[in-house]
């Protein structure tokens, strides 16, 4: 079974085409015309063992904003289609990544049942509004897109490069352990036998 989706999108806003491997390597190449959200989703890429080709292009000279929220609806609707059904899929993943001054811990299940809690130092949220509303923006879009319930806590960190990063790292390692394929799990991971 091959766990792969190609998804297009385009607005007045945004033009977006990704294709994702869920059982890749890391292998990726990324273009969204801001260079930290492409280095944020290559860490995402080799972090998680997925393949990710993703081009996007954005009125990025009026600000970031559609474009990381844009990539965000394309790669979660990328993850929910090669997912597929969901059958046979661990579904809970969790990881712990420190990153220099930083730590984060990402809780997921990949319940179809989207939510998201985004929890960030406050002192990060003060200095660097722009990368934490904008990164807010593109996690809610993916883990509604992609039906995942998502908790990003990190705790603390001094520099907003070193907080985010942790985050993708983790968010990674946790969605590669959520789809990875567990043989006891002959249908869905779930006692009412949907997701």
């Amino acid at each position: 079974m091959k766990r792969f989706a190609e998804v297009e999108r385009t607005t007045k806003e945004t033009k977006i085409k990704a294709e994702l491997n869920i059982d890749g390597t890391g292998k990726n190449d990324i273009s969204t015309g801001i260079p930290f959200f492409d280095h944020m989703l290559t860490l995402f890429s080799v972090h998680g063992f997925f393949d990710l080709q993703l081009k996007a292009k954005g009125d990025i000279e009026v600000d970031y904003h559609h474009t990381v929220e844009d990539v965000g609806l394309v790669l979660g609707e990328a993850l929910a289609t090669a997912l597929g059904d969901r059958k046979g899929i661990k579904r809970y993943g969790y990881a712990v990544t420190p990153m220099d001054d930083a730590i984060s811990t990402v809780a997921i299940d990949l319940s179809n049942r989207p939510y998201l809690v985004y929890l960030i130092p406050e002192l990060f949220v003060r200095q660097t509004e722009v990368y934490s509303s904008l990164f807010k923006e593109f996690f809610r879009a993916f883990s509604n897109k992609s039906g995942m319930n998502l908790h990003i806590n990190a705790p603390y960190g001094e520099n907003d490069h070193h907080v985010i990063e942790s985050i993708f790292k983790s968010l990674a390692r946790s969605l590669d352990q959520a789809t990875s394929i567990d043989d006891r799990v002959q249908h869905v991971h779930s006692s009412k036998g949907l997701l």
